[in-house]
């Protein structure tokens, strides 16, 4: 067995993820293709991302991908999280993630619907209808906001009753459902936000006037095998374990995935079996990555970046990481942003004058990115809030 140590790790992870200095890259296409999909449940993270991997990329570069270019696509995919990724990754995640994920949330909200008596004997076909009937809709307008589509569609005005009864009944709409789930079928897609970049609330499109054909369609098997062979390529060695984390499938569904694939096993874990060189170590770095950054995110088992010790600091209580200080392949520390909105940051370790000179220099560096700008992370963790304070 191929063994491959916490330094080769480490130099993987830095070269790969363009954290050190000589692959980073002003294309925010090459640096999600590079980290197979940027975490997105906080909008402002996908910009970060790339901030954190670029010599001098703006928002504006990224928002030129995401919205004029249209390399990069918005979906929610692996764990029914939000993701940014490369249009040439969608077939595969459309057929292994999105797919099923429609047939859940159908099957969820369908139970609410049904239960609120909406469409009579045939709830199911009445939420078909509706679907139809707001695709038809959004293709007509070309682009819309929730609101908009409920004012086109009045059905999607529809209100239902959660938990009747219960101490903590609550009323709520459908137009959410029904966008989720078409959104989920490949059908409609998320636009440009209806705000500034760090804006959660998105413009619909059909999927029809950014991918003229539409997602082409793979066998799942196939798709699933290509998911986790993207997943290897960027963060292999990794275990089992760690590939069922990040996919959320099941143990059945990962070890069928791999059978499909030509690997390695090492004793840090599994690679693509054309991937067992060692990669030249970097020179040194330093990165302020963003809350729920897709570096951090792509193990879970990750003892060979992280200190457990840091864990109560910079994790949320359901394992969220908040924004996090890197060197040279390692956490070191938290960062959050001042009352001037300035980034400061804090060192959970003592990692040397060089790492304290090159932490400062990506501080100013992504300040300058920031712009005034205040970043919130969705999840919060302790040392941001007391950074942040």
């Amino acid at each position: 067995m191929r063994s491959i140590s916490v330094a080769q790790r480490r130099a993987r992870l830095g070269v790969r993820h363009r954290l050190a200095a000589a692959g980073r890259t002003d294309d925010p296409l090459a640096v999600a293709r590079s980290l197979t999909a940027l975490h997105a449940t906080d909008p402002a993270s996908v910009f970060l991302q790339v901030a954190a991997r670029s010599p001098a990329a703006g928002p504006g570069h990224v928002e030129k991908a995401l919205y004029d270019d249209r390399v990069l696509l918005r979906l929610l995919a692996m764990r029914r999280t939000m993701f940014v990724v490369p249009n040439d990754f969608l077939p595969a995640l459309q057929a292994a993630v999105a797919d099923p994920l429609a047939v859940k949330q159908r099957r969820t909200y369908g139970k609410y619907i049904a239960g609120a008596g909406l469409g009579g004997d045939d709830p199911d076909g009445w939420v078909r209808d509706v679907e139809e009937s707001t695709h038809a809709a959004l293709l007509r307008l070309g682009a819309a906001t929730g609101a908009q589509l409920s004012a086109a569609e009045p059905r999607l005005r529809s209100r239902v009753v959660m938990a009747p009864g219960k101490s903590y009944e609550s009323t709520t709409g459908i137009t959410t459902w029904i966008l989720v789930t078409l959104g989920c079928e490949g059908r409609i897609v998320r636009g440009r936000p209806n705000g500034s970049w760090v804006s959660s609330q998105y413009v619909w499109s059909p999927v029809e006037t950014w991918l003229p054909e539409g997602v082409p369609s793979l066998p799942v098997d196939e798709a699933r095998a290509e998911v986790v062979r993207r997943y290897l390529r960027t963060f292999g060695p990794a275990t089992a374990v760690d590939v069922k984390w990040w996919t959320g499938w099941t143990a059945g569904e990962v070890k069928k995935a791999l059978a499909g694939l030509d690997t390695a096993e090492t004793d840090a874990g599994i690679v693509l079996a054309d991937d067992l060189e060692p990669v030249p170590a970097p020179e040194p770095w330093a990165a302020l990555l963003p809350a729920l950054d897709a570096t951090p995110m792509g193990w879970k088992e990750r003892d060979f970046y992280l200190d457990p010790g840091h864990v109560p600091a910079l994790f949320d209580r359901n394992g969220n990481i908040g924004p996090s200080v890197w060197w040279d392949g390692r956490i070191v520390g938290g960062w959050g942003q001042d009352a001037d909105d300035a980034v400061v940051f804090r060192f959970l370790e003592d990692a040397g004058s060089d790492a304290r000179s090159a932490v400062a220099a990506e501080a100013e560096r992504m300040t300058a990115f920031l712009d005034g700008v205040r970043i919130t992370p969705r999840f919060r963790t302790p040392l941001e809030r007391e950074l942040s304070s």
